[in-house]
């Protein structure tokens, strides 16, 4: 049985051709010219039994003047405006182009108006636009940053543009939004996902928090999942609820979803007890965040437009101080480290050269100004060694780093069994700036926050490989994949993700839309303090900017690199 809904609107659609809009100017000019030849005829044919009496025709009237200035009796002359302008009169419907009656009309590469008045998409729009619409603004104003740079990457992948706001509803457009599945980034990448798209995710770079990366990624996930379903809603609800759930359903319902095609299968599936409740509302979600986020106005809602995201690279050797890279480029820090925001532990990796992202026009003059700098200013580690009876412990506090701030560093340390450090090990203790710069979240690999059972392991599906391929390289069997996987059938698809090993419990989250942590820094008095970044609002000063964070001109200054006090409005300044 069909959905109800689908059955109003195939109704609606069936009967569209009683609208007016449904006929064309030429139509209508016919039916104008027909009906007024009509009336001629009756009055000029009257009964010939009934005499009728000599009338002197009346003077016409200056708009039936023929050219010679006889009087026009028998025959009517129609303009085509004045055609257009009878067949107004009698329909009430203007027949003028689309360009010229409603010049400011939006328009949509997704199809929204088909389902505008489902249930659950007029749920999500009387959210953003009621008692979200705070939240909603703050989500367009942040993405008014990225929105050319997804839109053209959207176009050039062959996707829609208007896909963008898939990464809304995701993640408000936040680089740092995370969940507790370990879902991270602006379009929410699980690990194995992100990997299996190219993305580099390691200990010290995670390009999921990589605004142009993530896209890229997106890109190109939506584009496997287009291809395999032939829907962008069937695509979008696989991209939330897993490609293998999606294509189970259908087979699952194929019956009852005979007859429905298109964006239309979406809708009739969601009806089923099948789908989750989230991946069923997510395809409303997204129309509903289109529709209000291309009529921001329409519905109440304020917009701020911030400067899109744009910079200029340069190649920096390994271990460089993002602090360094500010100086060098004479920008903040804060704003190094929100263009480098995959950039996780405040320094360059430590293996090789590293492409950092610079402000725009910053380029030409970086190499001499780095050269210049303090060896301090580009010295990322102090190298200690350990003493007999050391422990993590002691070695953090003699150093004035915390405990969790030198594991960062020093991931390989050994210790025996009661915590003490082997001696004679070297210890990289991190610069304040670096620590300062860092970003205080989970090892990436993590496949779920907070998990206390054992690790995870996955495979992101390539194309043309089977269950019993993948079993074969993971040294496993092809029933205890189907077991981990839940799997009834052997039928695996592009960029799914399969457990290999591990847990097979599920991994359910929701998103939170907060930013990451900044990494914290020893206070004077041996306490942690949290540092993060404040955007500097008209008439500001350090001074008033240091009080409100109960700090000090001069630790500002330190953290940001900066010698005097000037500062000017949208600036970016850490602070803690």
């Amino acid at each position: 049985m069909k959905s109800s809904y689908l059955g109003k609107r195939a109704f609606l659609r069936s009967h569209s051709c009683f609208h007016p809009g449904a006929f064309g100017p030429a139509f209508l000019a016919l039916l104008v010219l027909v009906t007024a030849s009509c009336q001629t005829a009756r009055v000029a044919a009257p009964p010939a039994s009934t005499p009728q009496p000599s009338i002197q025709p009346a003077a016409a009237s200056p708009e039936l003047q023929t050219a010679d200035g006889a009087a026009s009796t028998d025959t009517v002359d129609l303009t085509q405006s004045e055609v257009t302008g009878e067949a107004v009169r009698m329909f009430g419907d203007s027949l003028a182009p689309d360009s010229i009656d409603a010049p400011d009309e939006p328009s949509w590469d997704i199809d929204v108006r088909s389902y505008e008045t489902h249930a659950r998409v007029e749920f999500y729009v009387n959210l953003f636009k009621g008692s979200a619409k705070d939240r909603f603004s703050a989500w367009l104003t942040r993405g008014s940053r990225y929105d050319e740079m997804i839109r053209r990457k959207l176009r050039e992948g062959g996707l829609p543009e208007d896909m963008t706001y898939l990464a809304l509803i995701e993640s408000g457009y936040n680089p740092h939004a995370y969940s507790r599945a370990a879902a991270v980034g602006m379009w929410q990448f699980m690990t194995a996902t992100a990997k299996g798209t190219g993305l580099r995710v390691d200990w010290w770079i995670d390009e999921r928090r990589d605004p142009i990366r993530s896209t890229d990624a997106a890109v190109k996930f939506l584009g496997w999942l287009n291809e395999q379903f032939g829907s962008l809603y069937l695509a979008a609800a696989a991209y939330n609820g897993g490609p293998g759930r999606v294509s189970r359903g259908l087979t699952r319902y194929a019956d009852d979803l005979e007859g429905t095609s298109g964006d239309d299968t979406f809708f009739a599936l969601a009806e089923k007890s099948y789908l989750r409740s989230e991946t069923k509302d997510y395809v409303p979600k997204l129309i509903a965040a289109a529709l209000v986020g291309k009529e921001p106005v329409r519905y109440g809602l304020r917009i701020e437009q911030v400067d899109p995201f744009v910079f200029d690279t340069i190649k920096v050797g390994p271990s460089t101080p993002l602090t360094a890279v500010a100086k060098a480029s004479g920008a903040t820090a804060a704003t190094i480290m929100e263009l480098n925001s995959h950039v996780l532990r405040g320094l360059t990796p430590p293996t090789d050269s590293f492409v950092v992202r610079i402000p725009t026009g910053s380029r030409d003059n970086f190499v001499t100004a780095f050269a210049a700098l303090s060896l301090a200013d580009r010295k990322a580690f102090t190298r200690v060694t350990t003493k007999k009876e050391d422990t993590r412990d002691r070695v953090a506090a003699r150093h004035d780093v915390s405990t969790k701030q030198l594991a960062w560093y020093n991931r390989s340390l050994k210790a025996s069994k009661r915590g003490r450090l082997v001696a004679g090990q070297t210890v990289l203790i991190p610069s304040p700036a670096v620590v300062a710069a860092a970003l205080d979240v989970p090892d990436p690999a993590i496949e779920r926050y907070g998990s206390g059972g054992g690790m995870r392991a996955t495979h992101v599906v390539k194309r043309g490989e089977s269950l019993g391929l993948i079993a074969r390289k993971y040294r496993t069997s092809v029933a205890q994949l189907k077991r981990l996987n839940r799997l009834k059938k052997g039928m695996i698809f592009p960029g799914q993700v399969i457990v290999v090993s591990g847990s097979a419990s599920r991994s359910v989250a929701k998103s939170s839309t907060g930013g990451a942590k900044r990494a914290s820094t020893k206070s004077s008095n041996g306490g942690s303090a949290s540092a993060r970044i404040h955007v500097v609002k008209a008439g500001e000063s350090l001074g008033g900017i240091a009080r409100k964070y109960g700090s000090s001109v001069s630790a500002i200054q330190r953290l940001n690199g900066m010698k005097g006090t000037g500062i000017r409005a949208g600036q970016k300044l850490i602070v803690r």
